[in-house]
């Protein structure tokens, strides 16, 4: 709902058009019809250019009231993120950090909790306040960042040529929505409901006794005091019954795999399957999410309210949330992805020939490295040796350590770290560009994309070993899935 617009064309000048406030006394509101009409030559037309923050909201509202906003030539929230992915972006964030002045919060006019109110029920004159100053402080940052891209020729381009214009797609994305099979997901909140009270019985038989299967502290007493299983660790709340706790238990006894299917079965019902049909739109009636273009400071995009990227497909009941995302009649879904483009990025940054060569040649790699690892010849590599291959060379790409490589296959350390040096020793490429990105960041105190995207690691030089390594493996993976990032912002605009 469009209650307002704020603009601002100078530095401390701003003004606010109230469109649908509640009046109070004394208060007289401008009719909507006749301010749109107002305001849409200036809105509309290409000049006079248009900046905001986190402009596409801005234009996601105004569309929805009629107004097609031409001239969008920046958005201050994206410059930030490009200037510095690891900062904070919102307005008041920047503004204090930036002009040193402290904005106006949104709950010192609306208020918190069960006291709050909607913008629509503000006096005129507060709201003025608040909104004029949010269009002055926008335009002040423009001013700022600028100039500040103007200096950096590959963030400039960066800036107006993927990012500005991928905001336009996600803008279409997020109007459009997606189709939800609601009656789909109601026989399958059905189906979860009696498996997951059955799986509560037999929860309760193996425990002796009822308890809350949903609740850590219970969970924990039941298996290391009642049961006594061991290696139970006990935290300021009680023990710990972690999915890595409860996986190494299930070799034990029963009762951890069946804690781990109850909590995989109630998040999927409480997180999708009941969740989804409430958040359709009844105007459009269809889901529409966010996309978020300036929160992982990769330059991945991400997705709320609700999270569309991070529905589950590894399972069987995974897979069935999925297909309840469909087209509308006479549409199909179509999916694409690249194949493996993270380790072709890597095979390019460390000019490892061999990589390049099974690459272009369209061979498995995966089988190529277990045939390496393994020492046989490819026609010999089993689908077990391919899984653990496939585990190693996407490992690398996150600085994967022997100990880390261990816990993930379930073996022991010195045969992690085996796998890891004949890795390296057959791909010596790779190793030198983990060394050298790693050096690179330490001496900018960034490593960036092939497009030119940045990623500050102020971590690379501290003293603490723990904190320095995370960051050598962000530096090792970020110039990797930033560049994919970009390749797919890239594909994005072009479709």
């Amino acid at each position: 709902k469009l209650v307002g617009i704020s603009f601002s064309s100078a530095k401390g000048k701003a003004w606010y058009l109230p469109l649908a406030h509640e009046p109070g006394e004394g208060e007289k509101t401008i009719d909507f019809h006749t301010a749109i009409e107002t305001v849409r030559p200036l809105l509309e037309s290409a000049r006079p250019k248009k900046c905001g923050h986190n402009i596409k909201y801005d234009l996601i509202v105004l569309e929805n009231a009629g107004l097609k906003i031409g001239g969008v030539a920046f958005d201050t929230m994206i410059a930030s993120y490009l200037i510095n992915p690891s900062s904070k972006h919102a307005l008041s964030a920047q503004v204090f950090a930036r002009l040193g002045e402290k904005m106006i919060e949104y709950e010192e006019v609306c208020g918190k909790g069960v006291k709050a109110i909607t913008f629509d029920k503000v006096p005129i004159e507060q709201a003025a306040i608040y909104s004029a100053e949010d269009a002055d402080m926008t335009l002040r940052l423009y001013h700022l960042f600028v100039e500040e891209i103007k200096k950096e020729p590959q963030i400039k381009k960066l800036y107006y040529e993927i990012e500005i214009p991928t905001m336009q797609v996600l803008k279409v994305m997020e109007q459009n929505g997606v189709l939800i099979d609601v009656p789909a997901l109601e026989k399958l909140s059905e189906e979860l409901s009696g498996s997951i009270e059955k799986l509560e019985e037999k929860i309760y038989h193996l425990a002796g006794e009822k308890f809350n299967p949903a609740s850590p502290k219970q969970v924990g007493v039941i298996l290391f005091d009642k049961l006594g299983l061991p290696g139970g660790k006990k935290t300021k709340t009680g023990f710990s019954t972690s999915v890595d706790v409860l996986e190494q238990l299930s070799s034990l006894h029963e009762l951890p795999a069946d804690l781990l299917e109850f909590r995989s079965l109630s998040k999927l019902k409480n997180t999708y399957v009941d969740v989804l049909p409430k958040m359709i739109d009844k105007g459009s009636g269809r889901i529409h999410t966010s996309y978020n273009q300036a929160v992982a400071a990769t330059g991945r995009l991400s997705s709320s309210d609700p999270n569309l990227q991070n529905i589950p497909i590894r399972t069987q009941t995974g897979r069935r949330i999925r297909q309840a995302f469909i087209a509308p009649a006479g549409y199909v879904l179509l999916a694409a992805d690249y194949s493996q483009i993270e380790l072709r990025l890597l095979a390019h940054f460390a000019k490892e020939e061999k990589l390049i060569e099974a690459f272009a040649e369209d061979r498995d790699i995966h089988k190529e490295t277990a045939s390496m690892l393994f020492d046989v010849v490819p026609e010999l590599v089993t689908s077990d040796m391919r899984r653990i291959a496939k585990t190693v060379n996407f490992g690398v790409i996150y600085g994967q350590t022997p100990f880390g490589l261990a816990r993930e296959l379930n073996i022991p350390q010195n045969e992690a770290k085996r796998y890891i040096d004949n890795y390296f020793a057959r791909y010596p490429g790779i190793l030198d560009f983990n060394k050298q990105i790693i050096e690179q960041g330490k001496k900018d105190g960034y490593v960036q994309t092939l497009f030119g995207r940045r990623r500050y690691l102020p971590d690379l030089t501290s003293k603490n070993r723990q904190v320095r390594m995370f960051a050598e493996r962000n530096a090792m993976n970020s110039p990797l899935q930033g560049t994919s990032a970009d390749i797919i912002k890239i594909a994005m605009i072009k479709i």
